[in-house]
């Protein structure tokens, strides 16, 4: 069995998901993609898994998660800026890190994509929100899902009851796309300045895990965002 099968079997796919035209999407993104993200997104469309990862997918009714959409060269950006600052640079070349998903608390999920023309070799990465922390898993996506869905890798920038409510993927409900404004670099949120700001402020916050959303769009609207 294959990854892809693995996760399918441990995480059923909603079915009914739109066509991909693959050739058009590499070309626009100017890189080869690796064949176990294809038939993951051909499986299971734009969606997230267990209410959290969110993957982005050529389809997806926003610009937020839309695999050609802005966000990986935005994202991507500020890695280099950060790398060139010295402000919380990461553990591998910004130019070799491909924004592919985020998560409900910020934290961002790459392909290392290393060598650039063997995508079925990249491995994946993780990072906190505007935070130091790093994780690395050594395999491609499809193999990290399962690995997280099952249990089998504990990833620390996750919340420790991901899986509480069992495993499931939830379509994105369609629609015409979300107007989208450029974020300005300082807006990216950092969990540990949330939970700081949110116990100041009366919030019952755990240490680790997922913030609750309504004490981020409080934090949000407390700072302008």
């Amino acid at each position: 069995m294959t990854r892809i099968d693995d996760l399918c079997r441990i995480c059923p796919p909603p079915g009914g998901t739109p066509h991909v035209d693959w050739a058009a999407v590499e070309h626009a993104l100017g890189m080869p993609l690796p064949a176990d993200y294809k038939q993951l997104a051909d499986a299971y469309g734009p969606g997230e898994f267990c209410g959290f990862i969110h993957l982005y997918h050529p389809h997806a009714p926003t610009p937020w998660v839309n695999l050609t959409g802005p966000m990986p060269t935005t994202i991507r950006q500020q890695l280099q800026h950060d790398h060139d600052s010295g402000t919380r640079p990461a553990p591998h070349d910004p130019q070799h890190l491909f924004p592919i998903g985020v998560t409900d608390n910020g934290e961002y999920l790459y392909w290392i994509t290393e060598p650039p023309i063997a995508p079925d070799q990249w491995h994946v990465a993780l990072t906190e929100a505007r935070g130091p922390l790093w994780h690395t898993h050594e395999g491609g996506i499809a193999d990290f899902l399962v690995a997280v869905l099952t249990g089998r890798e504990e990833v620390p920038l996750f919340p420790e009851d991901l899986l509480d409510q069992g495993v499931y993927f939830t379509p994105y409900a369609p629609g015409p796309p979300e107007p989208y404004e450029e974020p300005e670099a300082s807006v990216a949120i950092s969990t540990q300045e949330v939970r700081a700001w949110a116990r100041a402020h009366g919030y019952d916050v755990p240490d680790r895990g997922r913030i609750p959303g309504a004490v981020i769009d409080a934090w949000r609207e407390a700072h302008g965002q």
